[in-house]
């Protein structure tokens, strides 16, 4: 009986935990130790298979799933295929595992045999060929039947490439578990972002040098992309040959093959193995380096440093309604009128385009549906197909006609931007949740890097959107100027950081405008300082300026027939100070906002502490959410209004009528 309680208790803890597992683990959590990986061991009689990810993608780390076997690439079949099969193609690839899989071609039909039907995989399998099927090449679909995995971005630890078909190199993507660029010139070792050093790749746990004997800009541009960088430039090779002859390099086994188009290095081919001279050095060349160009909002300027707010490069095409830098959904100018894309045939080659267009690398995803909002006016362009090699995406060949396609079809993309460390220099403590808390900021006191609060005079949502944006937590849904019931980090009490105002632009909070060292804050540190409460998803309001401009019109009204709109607090401040026998001149149109955000509108106000107004008898659920000025030539504001939202209720509804909301 004591051993029933005891696994009793068991099971309701374990159910009592699983309903916070949404939440994430505090910091200092011990996670689950992350699976080492482990040599691939086949029998004699096991086909000898290579797997590549292809098709329409729209991550690099998703795709059909292709099988080379007996020197030709072909596909899997869709039937018996399960996440157990999945998972042995990620795993097999180099990835941790198997987020989906999808069947029907979703990815594109593709070509030649279908090597695998009816796999009856368990997961544990280190490779496909060790999972029971019909046999190698024996199967009854057809291409429309062509399976595809997404798979986790996640590296497995160690992973080491294993070319089990050595005369057909050639035809074989890149698996590595990392790459990276690192610095070895000690000017470039201190900045922020590193765009100059060693091309390394980690195989096997370690980290290896790229023989520069047949690498080509393509690759660099390749390179570069992934990093944030839209283009790359030349080198002083002079100072880096006198480096290798100091320092042995260590080469990785094979050159790479990229046609300048790919947006990631999994996607470029192997090129030829490395061939080494006995001295570990490869003949004829040196260790790939590569000197990337950042865009413009990452280059620093001569005297201040990091540009202090993103600015579009590019006026023909922005993003808009992302909740970071690098990420929106797709607009293009044309006809002086801005509009949107359709996601028809939308991926990665054409989402790279813009990206670089605007000052980033490559696309990191390619996304549809109208994933990031719904815009506004027209769909400009349709069924998009780019080269890669465009400036901008106006350039590429699309489909004017635009019929069967509407803004939930709008296109976006997420770009690879470069690595500021902006992430490392602010945090959040003390929240109940991993995307709420007490902002903290590591600033410089007395020669040292020491953490402490913000003051929280001032502080308001655009302060907090900055703070969520440079911390990748999506939007800010509260600006806190008390704190008080969070506790935060044991000795970062301190205010170190007072009379932020930001724009709401900047990527980093240290962009915005404040004190420094002359640190002003009259409420004190404690209780008051700074917090956010960050959303992945936000309303986004977007007026038509169309429909006020075909809507204007002046109208002059004796105040007697404003006393409603007088109560309710609709009018104008100046409106108090006209006698009511008297007239007032309107300015009048009607407007239309929409939410092209991908959260409801909603009052913030609890429905019993909205206000009813008994002139037109309906509850007021906010007093104001959108201001008019009337601004002149000259820049002098003349006149001005405001919209306030009101909700209506009926607490008796007749059978056959509606209700207003």
């Amino acid at each position: 009986m004591l051993a029933f309680h005891y696994l009793a208790s068991l099971v309701l803890l374990s159910l009592a935990l699983a309903q916070y597992e949404h939440l994430g683990y505090p910091p200092g959590f011990p996670y689950a130790e992350e699976e080492q990986y482990s040599p691939l061991q086949m029998s004699p009689d096991t086909p000898r298979i290579q797997l590549r990810l292809a098709g329409d993608k729209r991550k690099h780390n998703e795709g059909r799933v292709e099988v080379f076997y007996n020197s030709e690439w072909g596909t899997v079949c869709d039937d018996d295929f399960s996440i157990h099969a999945a998972q042995v193609v990620c795993r097999e690839l180099g990835y941790t595992e198997a987020i989906s899989w999808s069947p029907s071609s979703k990815y594109g039909k593709g070509q030649g045999p279908i090597w695998f039907d009816n796999l009856q995989c368990t997961g544990k399998e280190k490779t496909l060929a060790q999972c029971p099927s019909n046999g190698i090449g024996v199967s009854d679909c057809k291409h429309s039947e062509d399976v595809g995995v997404m798979c986790s971005d996640k590296r497995i630890p160690g992973f080491k490439f294993v070319n089990m078909l050595p005369n057909h190199i050639e035809s074989l993507d890149i698996q590595v578990e990392d790459v990276r660029i690192r610095a070895i010139l000690s000017s470039y070792r201190k900045r922020i972002p590193v765009t100059e050093g060693y091309v390394e790749v980690k195989d096997g746990g370690k980290w290896k040098q790229i023989c520069n004997t047949e690498w080509s800009h393509f690759n660099s541009r390749v390179i570069c992309g992934m990093f944030g960088f839209p283009g790359e430039r030349k080198y002083n090779t002079r100072v880096y040959k006198m480096f290798a002859r100091r320092r042995k390099p260590t080469f990785w086994d094979f050159s790479i093959n990229c046609t300048g188009k790919e947006a990631h290095l999994s996607s470029c081919k192997l090129g030829q193995a490395t061939s080494l001279k006995s001295n570990g050095t490869c003949a004829g060349g040196l260790p790939v380096v590569v000197s990337c160009v950042p865009g413009r909002a990452f280059a620093p300027a001569p005297m201040t440093g990091f540009r202090k707010a993103f600015r579009q490069e590019q006026p023909l095409v922005r993003l808009r309604g992302g909740a970071i830098v690098g990420e929106g959904r797709v607009e293009v100018l044309r006809n002086r009128e801005w509009g949107t894309i359709c996601d028809d045939n939308w991926n990665l080659l054409s989402a790279t385009v813009v990206c670089r267009e605007l000052g980033f690398g490559t696309a990191k995803e390619a996304l549809s549906g109208g994933r990031l909002g719904q815009g506004m006016g027209p769909v400009h362009m349709n069924e998009v197909d780019c080269s890669g090699f465009e400036k901008s995406i106006t350039e590429c060949l699309f489909n004017k006609e635009a019929l069967g396609c509407s803004h939930e079809e709008d296109a976006a993309v997420r770009c690879n931007v470069p690595a500021m460390g902006f992430q490392e220099r602010l945090r959040l403590s003390g929240g109940l949740r991993p995307y709420e808390g007490r902002v903290e900021v590591l600033a410089e006191r007395n020669g040292s890097l020491v953490w402490g609060t913000v003051c929280s005079e001032g502080w308001g949502i655009m302060e907090a959107m900055v703070v969520c944006r440079q911390l990748g937590l999506g939007f800010a849904s509260s600006a806190l100027q008390e704190t008080w019931y969070w506790p935060g980090e044991v000795g970062a009490d301190t205010v170190v950081m007072s009379g932020v105002r930001c724009s709401g632009t900047e990527m980093s909070l240290s962009h915005c405008l404040h004190n420094g060292a002359h640190l002003s804050c009259s409420r004190g540190g404690g209780r008051n300082t700074a917090g956010v409460s960050c959303s992945e998803t936000a309303p986004d309001l977007v007026l038509n300026p169309q429909v006020v401009e075909q809507t204007t019109y002046m109208e002059d009204r004796p105040m007697f027939m404003l006393q409603c709109a007088y109560e309710e607090n609709c009018l104008a401040s100046t409106s108090s100070q006209v006698p009511a026998n008297t007239y007032r001149r309107l300015l009048r149109f009607s407007s239309q906002i929409h939410n092209n955000g991908q959260a409801d509108f909603r009052p913030k106000a609890s429905r019993e502490s909205w206000v009813w107004h008994d002139c037109h008898r309906h509850y007021h659920s906010m007093e104001v959410f959108t201001l008019y000025d009337l601004i002149s030539l000259n820049g002098t504001k003349v006149a001005e209004g405001h919209k306030a939202s009101f909700c209506l209720e009926d607490s008796e509804c007749d059978e056959g009528s509606g209700t207003a909301a």
